[in-house]
């Protein structure tokens, strides 16, 4: 599958809720939390965040969006927020390109790219590490989930 990668809109947010939607399913069942962030932002929430002028890109297969990862800057860091692909296309290099546009697109003044996941999700931690995070802390979130905090310095 032929998959380019580029800039996400306010036109994308119904398109992005329902990618990031059927992506955290998954996560939502492991930990029998279906009050995940991503699972209950709104099209409106979506809609702003696409708006606010932060990097967020979408992976396209033609004109289907199968994926999308947004960012979240506070000076010289950068939160990598909401990396989703498809469920069918998972495991294709999709979230891995996604992940790698995200970082080079940070602003200027970033030096520190992050991200959350949570403790029990051995496959995204693999996953993250292998694209160079590292580890750096552990913490609950609002819902109540042990989550590992991973960092990669800006290149």
């Amino acid at each position: 599958m032929t998959v380019h990668i580029g800039p996400l809109t306010e036109e994308h947010a119904g398109e992005v809720m329902t990618v990031q939607r059927a992506a955290y399913l998954q996560e939502a069942r492991r930990y029998g939390a279906w009050d995940l962030p991503p699972l209950v932002e709104t099209l409106d929430g979506i809609r702003a965040h696409l708006a606010d002028g932060t990097p967020a890109l979408g992976a396209f297969a033609g004109a289907r969006l199968v994926g999308s990862v947004r960012s979240r800057v506070d000076g010289e860091r950068m939160e990598v927020a909401r990396l989703a692909v498809a469920p069918d296309v998972q495991g294709g290099g999709v979230g891995r390109r996604l992940l790698r546009a995200i970082s080079e697109s940070a602003p200027a003044a970033v030096n520190v790219v992050w991200l959350f996941t949570g403790a029990e999700s051995d496959d995204n931690i693999r996953f993250y590490e292998s694209a160079g995070f590292v580890r750096v802390s552990e913490h609950l979130d609002a819902v109540g989930i042990r989550c590992v905090t991973l960092e990669q310095e800006v290149v």
